[in-house]
């Protein structure tokens, strides 16, 4: 009896797993798309980035934020391709290991990653998607393009971030 007790206490985690992180792909979505407009593109706000500290309080948040990201990145109107699409999923999946790790540590120097991730690897590939035909890309605009996308991440993250941070800290 205690065996089938613990593989259905096993399979209602599952179940909560899948379905918590599927609930904040979900909600990433909802909250990227109507503000494509300034979601996407070299200078990049997205508002449902916010989630970015999920993953400093559990690494059970990693694989819903890594999927926020590569559907949103999916659904792009401006549709940068597979290059976007798994790159930008890709930083947010290191993004959200090196959250935890530091996190665990310091819950504020869990907020370091999203920027640097997102800023040296979607900064690093975005002017080579939305340069014009015919024009070549810059090292000083990769350089910017960094920066820019870090920078917008670095906003995000303090301004919608640590507020989500100290709600969740607070509320356990």
């Amino acid at each position: 009896m205690t065996e089938i007790n613990t593989a259905q206490t096993k399979n209602r985690t599952r179940i909560r797993f899948v379905v918590f992180n599927g609930i904040i792909a979900a909600l990433y979505v909802v909250f990227t798309a109507p503000f494509a407009n300034i979601a996407y593109g070299p200078i990049q706000v997205r508002i449902a980035e916010v989630m970015a500290v999920l993953p400093i309080f559990s690494r059970g948040m990693i694989p819903g934020v890594t999927l926020e990201c590569f559907i949103a990145n999916l659904i792009n109107p401006g549709n940068l391709e597979p290059v976007d699409i798994i790159c930008g999923s890709l930083a947010t999946l290191i993004a959200g290991i090196f959250s935890y790790i530091l996190g665990k540590k310091n819950k504020w120097l869990g907020l370091i990653p999203p920027v640097v991730a997102n800023g040296l690897i979607v900064g690093g590939y975005l002017p080579f998607l939305l340069v014009d035909a015919g024009s070549s890309v810059t090292f000083e605009a990769v350089l910017i393009s960094m920066a820019s996308v870090a920078a917008s991440e670095a906003v995000l993250l303090t301004v919608l971030g640590i507020p989500l941070l100290l709600i969740m800290e607070k509320t356990g």
